[in-house]
């Protein structure tokens, strides 16, 4: 689709679109689980055999979809930092929200997972963000937006 029209509107067809699930691949599956859970996910569906693990963690109205092959590959094109990261199309992160970014700083910080920067930043957007990486670099953004939109 070359140009998208700019006047249509799902809700106003009667479709509307929620969040349901956001999906990575991992190389240990009960790692990634483990880290997770340290965020609230629980796992709610597993199914596996002997070349695939796949479970869903679910924390609030979002699905964790973790996907784990015998033979996974790393990603050639994964960037050192985020900087780099975002000027590639495609998906780079996706972000957890808190009610209190210092607390939860300093939450993660007891737990010896290290902010990939010292400071908590205020994005473009007005809202207040850091970046982890979960147990294969995958960036996850904890942000404290208190704006009502």
């Amino acid at each position: 689709m070359d140009k998208l029209p700019e006047d249509e509107n799902s809700i106003e067809k009667g479709v509307i679109f929620r969040p349901h699930h956001v999906s990575i691949t991992v190389k240990d599956p009960e790692k990634s689980r483990n880290f997770y859970k340290l965020f609230g996910f629980k796992e709610v569906f597993r199914w596996s055999d002997s070349s695939t693990t796949v479970i869903h963690m679910k924390l609030n109205d979002l699905i964790l979809e973790i996907f784990s092959f015998k033979e996974t590959e790393s990603s050639s094109d994964q960037r050192e930092s985020l900087e780099e990261e975002l000027k590639i199309i495609g998906v780079k992160h996706f972000a957890l929200r808190v009610k209190d970014i210092q607390k939860a700083k300093k939450f993660l910080s007891e737990i010896g997972i290290v902010p990939e920067n010292t400071r908590i930043n205020k994005g473009r957007t007005g809202i207040l963000y850091f970046f982890i990486r979960d147990p294969d670099g995958i960036f996850v953004e904890i942000v404290q937006d208190d704006r009502n939109i």
